[in-house]
């Protein structure tokens, strides 16, 4: 079973946006570089995916007129098999990303990404949908807290949980950087 790691809206874009917060930030990088490099080391495709939106303005931090639709400056370099960008929640939406895994043969899918219970969410539920199995590598997804209309905030530990919960069984395995690459690994008889 052909496996793909799926590295979603990685970008400098959000450096440039009110919520964000570097707190988290070492892990999520840490476990990334542990997704990149097992991935290089079983020779999966390592897929770029990036975020562009709104008005093609340089001061939106989304427009590709901006520059900052890149990768973080911290995320390992690596060779992309293929990058797409993209306009919805869901990297399946308009890209041509489900045409490219279909000629891959890829069959599971690896998600990783910024913001969790958005972009990576979205992409996760649509490409379980679509047939793809998917690994949900939480501590590879990023995210930041959130105020409810009722002025209650969710931090971004409690949007990860219900990501998690919700996905659980249902659109994918909720798991480790390691264990998604242990799954990798069995799938090419290794």
């Amino acid at each position: 079973m052909k496996t793909a790691l799926l590295l979603i809206d990685i970008q400098e874009s959000f450096r440039h946006r009110p919520y964000w917060s570097a707190a988290d930030l070492p892990d999520f990088l840490a476990a990334n570089a542990r997704l990149i490099e097992g991935a290089q080391a079983l020779g999966l495709p390592i897929v770029r995916i990036l975020h562009s939106d709104g008005p093609e303005h340089a001061d939106n931090a989304f427009a590709l007129a901006s520059g900052l639709v890149t990768p973080l400056e911290e995320l390992p370099r690596y060779e992309a098999a293929a990058e797409f960008i993209k306009h919805r929640h869901s990297a399946l939406v308009g890209t041509g990303l489900a045409v490219w895994l279909h000629q891959h043969g890829i069959q599971r899918l690896i998600v990783s990404g910024i913001r969790s219970e958005q972009c990576c969410e979205t992409t996760t539920r649509h490409a379980s949908d679509e047939g793809w199995l998917v690994d949900y590598v939480s501590e590879a997804t990023l995210t930041f807290a959130m105020t409810h209309a009722s002025g209650a905030t969710l931090s971004a530990a409690e949007l990860k949980l219900r990501t998690e919960t919700v996905l659980q069984d249902r659109f994918a395995q909720v798991c480790t950087a390691e264990q998604a690459l242990q799954r990798a690994r069995q799938a090419l008889g290794r």
